[in-house]
C-alpha cells in the first residue's frame, strides 16, 4: 500500500498548497478576479465574459469550490456564486507569512 508523505507536513503548509494548486491556472485567476468584482454570480455570467465553454468553467468552478476560495449557493434552477472572504483571507496572510519567512519582502 502507498504511502503518502503529506501528513508530514504541517496543516497550514497542505493548506497553503491546496490553495495555490487551485490558483495555477489563468482561469481560475480570472473567474475568481470575476466573482469578487460581481459580488455574485451564475455560471452563464463567466461564460459570457471569458473565452471558454460553460463545461470548463464549471470544472474550474468545482475547482475553486473544493479549495473554499467561493461558495455557491443554490438559486431555484441554478447556482450563485461569490467568495469566500474568510478563505480568502485567511490565504493572503498565509501567502505573505510564507514570503515573509523565505525573505521575498
Amino acid at each position: 500500500m502507498a504511502y503518502s508523505k503529506a501528513q508530514e507536513f504541517t496543516i497550514e503548509d497542505i493548506r497553503l498548497a491546496e490553495i495555490a494548486k487551485a490558483l495555477s491556472h489563468p482561469a481560475r485567476v480570472a473567474i475568481l478576479k470575476y466573482v469578487a468584482k460581481q459580488n455574485a454570480c451564475i455560471c452563464n455570467d463567466i461564460v459570457e465574459e471569458l473565452p471558454l465553454s460553460q463545461s470548463t468553467i464549471s470544472q474550474h468552478l468545482k475547482a475553486l469550490r473544493n479549495a473554499g476560495l467561493i461558495v455557491g449557493e443554490i438559486d431555484g434552477p441554478r447556482t450563485c456564486y461569490c467568495l469566500n472572504t474568510d478563505v480568502c483571507t485567511g490565504a493572503l496572510n498565509e501567502m505573505k507569512k510564507l514570503f515573509t519567512q523565505i525573505k521575498c519582502c
